[in-house]
């Protein structure tokens, strides 16, 4: 891993262009020289302006630059291009990268890399670009890869690092010492020392300030803490993050199924879990899919088309509910202009529920235990709320239309609605977890349609009722 990089870029004595803005964006100044670089073949300048950065200021300015650019930046950097940068980049970005590049300088790239972000470079491509890659490693690199690779997607058998130290149960905290100080290819960093059987089967960990604090001749099985938080290569990634999260962890054993050590995750490894998985459902409830700020046009928008398409066919259910008090509306042109609040407040009322219930979920917060006390507080949120808004939008309606029956019926039917958008925000949700479908995706066009449709058929339909309005 490439060591932080400093604030600025000396260019020559007394010229110094800092790396990024105030705001924490790539400096604009910083960007042109890199790009005037490039456009000259000047090596040793681009070297002295992106030789150094860290990969996350590398990545951002990947990202920055355009499709032609990004391969001589690579090729001019040479041996001092941090392949971990493209850990940073978006997909789209990564993918463009990699397909400008030869399989051989990927491969160089690689090498150099632990085997989490190798991992997490390769995992997007295509198998046989995959298997093209990984022809040209070093057969030990080569099979830790592939191994990795045969694991689920988002799961911790693609997270983990597969470099870590393990010892014999037999040895003691000097011999440990003498080779961690011997060995050569040791992880970058590391937390703990894992003490294994003959099988391989983990037996437990030991921490690094256990073993400096203890006299040399002690066996490590004496300072040994069993690994109760071991986790499984074939685990959810975001149910390793909430274990992280539960018991303040900042390593993990990974064990394969006969519980053999196979790799460790380090916390650093789950922010990028939890960060990944938050955008997830963030894109996920406004229905944007898991599309980047670099994708094309075309991508995005077949991205987005699915779900818009999706609300037509909710909105047109919503307007054939209307057209059935056709009739109703055209008696009483004041419905029309006034249906359009009782919707509108049911959907955001709805949404804040929901949010709510899908957080809850994906905690694992909300569930069979506490789903009876949730779905009461709701019932009453939703009560109150209600009748003060039905109040004001009553009064409003009342004196706008010197009504006072439509101020009755307006806030009748807002109280209904809320009602039903609390129930909705909360059940639906809960409903499509149990079938397995995901409720940051599907739940919002659901809890907007019982929505929009009770909110318009409670309100003309009062409305007919209350004004003896024809149907």
């Amino acid at each position: 891993m490439s060591e932080a990089a400093e604030p600025d870029v000396m260019l020559s004595p007394g010229s110094v262009i800092p790396v990024r803005d105030e705001d924490e964006h790539l400096n604009p100044d910083f960007i042109a020289a890199v790009e005037a670089a490039i456009e000259e073949d000047n090596r040793s300048m681009l070297k002295e302006l992106a030789g150094d950065l860290h990969e996350a200021d590398t990545g951002d300015l990947l990202e920055t630059l355009n499709a032609d650019e990004r391969a001589a930046f690579i090729r001019l950097l040479g041996d001092e291009f941090d392949y971990t940068a493209l850990t940073e980049t978006d997909e789209a970005v990564r993918l463009q990268v990699l397909e400008d590049l030869p399989n051989e300088v990927i491969a160089e790239g690689l090498e150099d890399l632990d085997s989490d972000d190798a991992v997490y470079i390769l995992e997007d491509l295509d198998e046989d670009d995959q298997a093209a890659i990984l022809e040209e490693l070093p057969y030990a690199d080569r099979a830790q890869l592939k191994k990795a690779l045969d694991y689920p997607e988002e799961s911790a058998g693609r997270r983990m690092q597969s470099e870590f130290i393990a010892v014999a149960p037999f040895w003691t905290v000097g011999q440990t010492i003498d080779y961690m100080r011997e060995a050569r290819d040791l992880p970058d960093s590391f937390y703990e020392i894992y003490v294994l059987d003959p099988t391989f089967k983990l037996l437990g960990s030991v921490h690094l300030d256990k073993i400096l604090r203890t006299k040399r001749a002690e066996k490590v099985t004496s300072i040994m803490e069993e690994t109760r938080q071991a986790v499984l290569a074939t685990e959810d990634q975001e149910e390793v993050a909430r274990r992280f999260e539960r018991y303040n962890l900042v390593s993990s054993a990974v064990v394969d199924e006969n519980e053999r050590l196979v790799g460790v995750l380090t916390v650093d490894d789950i922010v990028d879990v939890i960060q990944e998985e938050a955008e997830e459902d963030l894109r996920a409830l406004a229905g944007v899919g898991d599309e980047e700020i670099s994708d094309t046009v075309v991508t995005i928008a077949r991205s987005r088309l699915a779900w818009l398409v999706v609300n037509l066919g909710t909105a047109i259910l919503a307007s054939v509910v209307i057209a059935l008090f056709e009739d109703t509306i055209e008696a009483m042109v004041a419905l029309a202009v006034l249906m359009p609040i009782v919707a509108s407040m049911g959907g955001n009322a709805g949404t804040q529920t929901m949010t709510v219930a899908v957080r809850g979920i994906a905690t694992q917060e909300l569930g069979a235990r506490n789903l009876l006390r949730v779905l009461n507080r709701e019932i009453l949120v939703s009560a109150v709320n209600g009748v003060v808004l039905a109040l004001l939008i009553g009064l409003t309606a009342w004196f706008w239309f010197a009504s006072p029956g439509l101020g009755v019926v307006i806030a009748g039917s807002i109280i209904i609605n809320m009602l039903f958008a609390g129930l909705s925000g909360l059940l639906i949700p809960i409903a499509l977890d149990r079938l397995n479908v995901d409720p940051a995706i599907a739940s919002s066009v659901f809890v907007t349609t019982v929505t929009d449709v009770v909110g318009f058929l409670s309100f003309l339909g009062i409305a007919a009722l209350w004004f003896g309005l024809p149907f």
